[in-house]
C-alpha cells in the first residue's frame, strides 16, 4: 500500500534537507541528541534487538547502536536515510513506509525487543493510517516486547492515541511527560507512552 505521509505533504519543499542539516548542526555544537536512546537502553539488555520507526537522520539508532544493540533504522524519507547511511555507520538503515512495514519479507525474520518511534513520527504518517502504522509495529515485537512512542500532544491527541493503540492490539503500559521520565499529566504537551502486548 502506497501512502501519503504528512511528512512529505504537510511540509514545504526542502524539508528534508533542512532537517537533515539543523540536526548536523546541533550535533557539532555538542546538542544532547541521546535522551530517547538513553530510555530505551535503560528498558533492554546489552546486546537487544531495537527497531527505530521513523529514525529520520538516525541519531536514536546510531547512539543505541553505540551502546552495544542491534539496531535497524527504517524511514519513508530517502533524504534522510541517506544522511543517516552517511553520518551513522552501523546500524542497518532501510527505506521504507511505515504503513506496510514487513522486515521479514526483506530477510530480518528475528522479532525485536524494542520498537521506537520518536520525534512525533506517528503525527507525520498519513491521516487515518495510524491504526495500521501501530500495528505493523506490533507484529515486529517479541512476545515480551515493547513500543515506545513519542509525540508532541497537539499534533496528535492523546485520546485518539488511546484509542488507536488499543485497536491495533496493544495495551498501555506506562506514560511520561518527557523522555526522561517526568510524570505523566493531563494537558502535557508531550506524551512518552510504553506499550505492550496483552
Amino acid at each position: 500500500m502506497k501512502s501519503s505521509p504528512r511528512w512529505f505533504t504537510a511540509t514545504s519543499e526542502g524539508h528534508s534537507k533542512r532537517y537533515v542539516e539543523r540536526f548536523r548542526d546541533l550535533a557539532s555544537s555538542g546538542a544532547d541528541l541521546d535522551g530517547e536512546a538513553r530510555l530505551i537502553d535503560a528498558m533492554v539488555e546489552r546486546g537487544s534487538r531495537i527497531l527505530d520507526a521513523g529514525c529520520g537522520t538516525g541519531r536514536t539508532a546510531a547512539a543505541l547502536f553505540a551502546r552495544g544493540h542491534f539496531v535497524i533504522g527504517v524511514d519513508v524519507d530517502e533524504t534522510l536515510i541517506s544522511a543517516a547511511r552517511e553520518d551513522h555507520p552501523g546500524p542497518t538503515w532501510i527505506v521504507a513506509d511505515l504503513v506496510d512495514l514487513d522486515l521479514p519479507a526483506l530477510g530480518y525474520r528475528e522479532p525485536f525487543d524494542v520498537v521506537v518511534a520518536a520525534g512525533n513520527v506517528m503525527a507525520y504518517v498519513e491521516a487515518g493510517t495510524e491504526v495500521q502504522v501501530l500495528t505493523r509495529l506490533r507484529l515486529h515485537l517479541a512476545a515480551e516486547g515493547r513500543a515506545v512512542i513519542g509525540f508532541h500532544t497537539d499534533r496528535y491527541a492523546i485520546a485518539d492515541f488511546d484509542e488507536h493503540l488499543t485497536l491495533a492490539g496493544f495495551v498501555l503500559e506506562q506514560r511520561f511527560a518527557t523522555w526522561n521520565l517526568r510524570p505523566w499529566q493531563e494537558q502535557a504537551e508531550f506524551a512518552v507512552s510504553v506499550l505492550r502486548l496483552p
